[in-house]
């Protein structure tokens, strides 16, 4: 079968994979999209050459896992696992989510890695009506998803991006440039995905006893905190790593409830053959690109 993979000079090219095989808990899935994402796109070069590339997918159960888990044989999916750009790919079952009938497979595709991230960090923030919350790098694909969830729980949402269409219609109250250049006031929950001087502004303007999410080093920076900035008075401020990735299934089936319920809109921001993968990386790493990557894999 055919596959996106890893080359030596940390590049993607399209070339013949053997078949995947499934360990019992998981099931084999024929891909018709995928997605793509910021990080496994600038760091290919992690991945040793001929790594079947990419973690997010949705496509139709070929065969289903053979310890009688997961979702049927013909059923529609979207998975999130490494190996997804190929025409066939295994997903552990607790990492398969159902699509409603309602919305489309592409739609599902840009969703796995960007709506758990987005899900999973505002919901370890606690309840956020009446909240402030900031997003850095909030016209990428986790940013215009928090953007929305974060609107609809109640909470006053800045977003901060260099390319600012479309997030107050997504649900921002306020829309900034870079943190270095913007009045801010201080804030509760931040989700920051840029790293280095932005990561380090963000921390600035978090109160007492709120709580910053590191979930993304976008800007390639390192970051410099002046001395005692990570010292105050009153109740702790907290800095948090994201990287739970695991058993995702239940949060995604969330995310495209919310989807199909028309409480979430997915963003895509390039939608094109899986042939032209090496053009859509371009779009995204060069900021052209505003949400994410979905690649079409299936020929319907």
């Amino acid at each position: 079968m055919r596959a996106l993979v890893a080359t030596e000079e940390a590049t993607i090219e399209l070339a013949e994979v053997p078949e995947p095989v499934p360990t019992p808990d998981q099931a084999v899935v024929e891909v018709h999209h995928a997605g793509a994402n910021f990080g496994e796109l600038r760091h290919t070069g992690y991945f040793p050459a001929g790594t079947v590339m990419g973690f997010d997918a949705a496509g139709i159960v070929v065969r289903a896992a053979s310890d009688g888990s997961g979702p049927p044989a013909g059923a529609r999916v979207a998975g999130l696992g490494l190996g997804a750009w190929a025409e066939r790919a295994v997903f552990a079952t607790d990492s398969l989510a159902v699509v409603p009938d309602s919305v489309e497979l592409a739609a599902a595709a840009s969703l796995p890695t960007v709506g758990i991230t987005a899900l999973r960090t505002l919901r370890d923030s606690g309840p956020l009506a009446g909240r402030r919350v900031l997003i850095t790098g909030a016209s990428g694909g986790v940013g215009r998803l928090a953007v929305q969830l974060a609107h609809r729980a109640g909470a006053h949402v800045i977003a901060s991006a260099r390319r600012g269409e479309g997030l107050r219609e997504l649900g921002a109250d306020a829309v900034v440039g870079e943190l270095s250049e913007a009045e801010v006031e201080p804030v509760d929950v931040v989700l920051e995905h840029l790293g280095g001087p932005a990561l380090v502004a963000a921390w600035g303007l978090v109160l007492p006893g709120g709580v910053l999410h590191s979930i993304g080093w976008a800007g390639g920076e390192p970051a410099n905190f002046p001395p005692y900035s990570t010292i105050s008075l009153g109740p702790s401020r907290t800095l948090r790593t994201f990287g739970d990735a695991t058993r995702p299934g239940a949060d995604m089936a969330e995310v495209l409830a919310l989807v199909a319920d028309g409480r979430l809109i997915p963003q895509i921001g390039w939608q094109g053959p899986w042939t032209e993968i090496a053009e859509a990386a371009r779009s995204l790493l060069t900021r052209r690109l505003l949400g994410k990557i979905v690649l079409d894999i299936a020929e319907n």
